[in-house]
């Protein structure tokens, strides 16, 4: 054996297995100081790897001479004081926590807040999340204080709270890890009031996914409608004896379960989830009915009550994805058709009252919104008369993965059932050349459950806006759209909660960590509003001092980047310049610029946020410069600049980045023999064009489950729809077929970086998820192996065996960017 074990595999987790597998490649780390030096006594070390067991080891591989020291594969001495200093500054940044979500109540002499957030606990591979409460007392229209509770309340294996209309109860959801019951409690004032089992028989785990989630209290709180994961069929039995006609659920010594059919699933992160199905609980008796009449053919999300109005049914509201077909991908791919449905709730008084079997049979979802291709996050107005949604109608009918969205609203005052021939009426259409400074769309990717100012007619949503993101309310009579959030910041802003008619937000940099901002509405004299934001002091934002420190040191600003070869098939938003967040030391020197990062996106059609990243702020904090490129086809700009890169992958983002990178040497901001380029998924395809395209630009490069070669993704990804879309662009979705063309085939390869490998000199690090299922490993795989065939360039590849895309796990996104700052160190100093 000659290889020694890490400590953190004598760690029981469910890591252990990972853990294992790397032990022969990386050191080991500690969750106190980063790496561990092997020559250092451990006070947690098993009894193998003490000193005298490297001694042993020693003598066992090396016969009468003295045995240098082993280092892990990949890393001398010098490497090995890099990883410790680097490690150790990465700690601190992984450190610090992420609010997640907040929620206020009303009270005597003010409100309760309760702020959810999270921090990576790297020795169990998980995200340790907890509850912070507070008091909110507003003391004047500039004043307001917050009592922050002494210390958190951690939530261990709560998979969902959610709080009641009211604010009286909280029902929180803890999830089975295996065929355990899922778990229901609801929580009064001061004590678990009730709790519910229920058994994998009656449904599966539910989700809390942010996308199929949706969990609802009716208006009396004595029903919960959510959505689970329908019970998992029934598979075949074998014994000794063969089939056994008994298919019992009982575990049987004597038997095994045999495979069945296979059914499809929602690809990326939906391992094991095929029927997002709509569910009742009765919150007195735990009580656990599905919700009859839908079916197979559609997956169900994002369910809500519809108003109750006395003597007739009651209904819910939910969004339904054509499931009986071919299931794509549907992780970060809005461009999936989808469309409001209402559907009659179990337990409806009146219909206990009625008789006749019209009223028992007629439980069919209605279909709300057939002239429309999406429909998504359903919310009603606080009277109940409008029923309100987003849409993102532009998305499916382009097969862009994501685009601009719509808001949308059906009126709900009618009497009776709902009704599918309803009118749907534009409240915020799609924009497609915003003028300079002007709302440049709707993108919205989350909206809160009671999204409303006191007036009822007001919405407040977050929304991209350029690079940044901004707090935006919505008349949804007029359709008037207001910037809320100050106009004249830079920083990003996500509401977090309401209060009343202030508004509960976080704000940050990327130099500065998440603070807490509160937002109060004050009236003018005319119709105009305008808002105050006030600072809140909270433990939530505090940091190291050597964070603090360092982060101080540096400044940000946001470029416009000028489009080069404006042709003439352009339209006019295409042709508008694009941006990039530049960060930089304050202390730099025009005549000595530091290396220049330059950070690309996947998507493509996402976008780079001015908000904080510890992992961009930890390579930042290294010493150096970020050129974090919004390219044409980001978010944020308009639909025109969305939909102008479709079709044009390889060659319009290419040069939009080395334009970028143009700029700031131009400018004097970077030091053209000192650039290297980090990206992920399409920013990993972006990565590696750029290093076959200008073989001579770079001095290191990065890339995260990159797009290496579509010819060979089509057939492996969840998304193959992807590859034709941003291949052939508008005419993808008629040319998409499951039987690839060797036609296709090359149009494929010839958009891929392989076409480039030969030419590519710069030293390459390959970061793979070997469970992605979106840019499935292979494809990186392919790249890394011609860069090695080829030779003359350093490869390495780090693969993380239980990763999916986002590369996301604890471990294995502290040992990425570990590895990166000390691959860019080592090649771009």
């Amino acid at each position: 054996m000659t290889n020694i074990l890490s400590p953190l595999a004598a760690i029981r987790t469910h890591s252990f297995v990972s853990v294992l597998l790397h032990s022969h490649r990386f050191p080991p780390f500690s969750s106190e100081t980063g790496l561990l030096k092997q020559h250092k006594p451990i006070s947690c070390r098993p009894f193998w790897l003490n000193k005298q067991s490297f001694s042993v080891f020693s003598k066992m591989n090396s016969v009468g001479a003295s045995s240098p020291k082993e280092f892990p594969l990949g890393l001398d001495a010098s490497l090995e004081e890099e990883y410790s200093s680097q490690s150790s500054l990465l700690q601190d940044f992984t450190s610090i926590p992420t609010i997640d979500k907040a929620w206020t109540f009303t009270s005597d002499g003010g409100s309760q807040g309760m702020f959810s957030m999270s921090q990576p606990n790297l020795l169990a591979n998980k995200k340790r999340r907890y509850i912070l409460p507070c008091h909110i007392s507003k003391e004047s229209t500039n004043a307001v204080s917050f009592q922050w509770a002494a210390f958190p309340i951690e939530m261990s294996n709560v998979s969902m709270m959610i709080p009641s209309p009211s604010g009286s109860k909280l029902l929180v959801v803890r999830n089975p890890e295996n065929d355990s019951p899922t778990k229901f409690e609801i929580w009064g004032p001061s004590l678990v009031e009730k709790e519910f089992y229920v058994p994998a028989s009656a449904h599966g785990s539910v989700y809390s996914d942010g996308w199929f989630e949706g969990i609802s209290w009716n208006s009396d709180e004595t029903l919960i409608a959510y959505v689970a994961e329908e019970p998992a069929p029934s598979k075949p039995t074998f014994t000794t004896f063969g089939y056994k006609k008994d298919n019992s659920t009982d575990k049987d010594c004597g038997s095994w379960k045999g495979q069945g059919d296979w059914e499809e699933e929602w690809g990326e992160t939906y391992a094991g989830k095929r029927q997002p199905a709509l569910f009742i609980i009765d919150v007195n008796s735990g009580v656990v009915h599905p919700v009859e009449g839908i079916g197979k053919s559609l997956s169900v999300g994002q369910v809500v009550w519809a108003p109750s109005r006395e003597g007739l049914e009651q209904y819910l509201v939910f969004v339904g994805w054509p499931s009986d077909n071919r299931k794509l991908g549907i992780k970060y791919c809005y461009n999936r058709p989808c469309a409001l449905y209402a559907v009659k709730a179990p337990f409806s008084k009146v219909e206990v009252h009625q008789s006749g079997t019209n009223a028992a049979n007629d439980v069919s979802p209605i279909k709300l919104t057939q002239s429309i291709s999406s429909a998504f996050f359903p919310r009603f107005s606080p009277d109940g008369k409008l029923l309100i949604f987003l849409s993102a109608r532009s998305s499916v009918d382009s097969w862009a993965h994501s685009a601009t969205d719509s808001l949308h609203k059906i009126d709900w005052s009618f009497s009776g059932k709902p009704t599918p021939d309803v009118t749907i009426v534009d409240v915020v259409p799609i924009v497609m050349c915003p003028e300079d400074g002007c709302f440049p769309g709707l993108y919205c990717f989350s909206v809160l459950s009671r999204p409303w100012l006191s007036d009822g007619y007001t919405m407040i949503l977050s929304s991209i806006w350029g690079s940044t993101q901004v707090i935006i309310s919505v008349n949804v009579i007029s359709g008037n759209i207001s910037r809320i959030s100050p106009g004249d910041s830079s920083f990003s802003w996500n509401m977090l909660a309401l209060d009343g008619d202030n508004i509960i937000a976080v704000c940050s940099s990327p130099i500065d960590v998440p603070a807490i901002k509160y937002g109060s509405l004050a009236r003018k004299a005319s119709v105009e509003t305008s808002w105050s934001w006030l600072d809140i002091s909270s433990p939530i934002s505090r940091c190291s001092e050597k964070v603090t420190s360092l982060l101080s040191s540096r400044q940000f600003s946001i470029m416009r980047i000028p489009v080069r070869d404006i042709s003439e098939n352009l339209t006019k938003g295409a042709s508008k310049p694009y941006e990039a967040i530049f960060v930089s030391s304050k202390t730099q020197s025009r005549n000595v610029c530091d290396p220049l990062i330059v950070v690309l996106h996947g998507g493509p059609h996402s976008v780079s946020l001015s908000s904080f990243s510890k992992s961009l702020a930890f390579l930042s904090s290294l010493g150096y410069s970020l050129l974090i490129v919004n390219y044409r086809g980001s978010l944020g700009f308009g639909e025109d600049a969305v939909q102008s890169l479709p079709g044009k992958i390889g060659s319009q983002d290419v040069n939009d980045v080395l334009a970028a990178i143009d700029h700031v040497i131009e400018k004097g901001l970077a030091d053209p023999s000192k650039i290297s380029v980090l990206g992920g998924s399409h920013g990993g395809f972006l990565t590696t064009h750029l290093i076959g395209q200008a073989p001579d630009k770079f001095a290191a490069a990065v890339a995260r489950n990159p797009v290496c070669n579509l010819a060979l993704m089509v057939g492996t990804s969840d998304i193959p729809d992807w590859c034709y879309a941003e291949t052939f662009g508008e005419k993808g979705k008629t040319n998409f077929t499951e039987a690839t063309s060797s036609e296709h085939l090359d149009a494929f390869y010839r958009k891929s970086p392989i076409l480039h490998v030969s030419k590519v000199r710069t030293p390459m690090l390959f970061l793979l998820g070997a469970k992605d299922l979106r840019v499935p490993m292979s494809t990186g795989l392919q790249y890394a192996r011609a860069l090695k065939e080829k030779g003359g360039v350093e490869v390495k590849v780090i693969m993380f065996p239980e990763d999916t895309h986002a590369l996301d796990r604890p471990q294995s996104d502290f040992e990425s960017f570990l590895n990166i700052g000390v691959w860019f160190r080592k090649y771009c100093k």
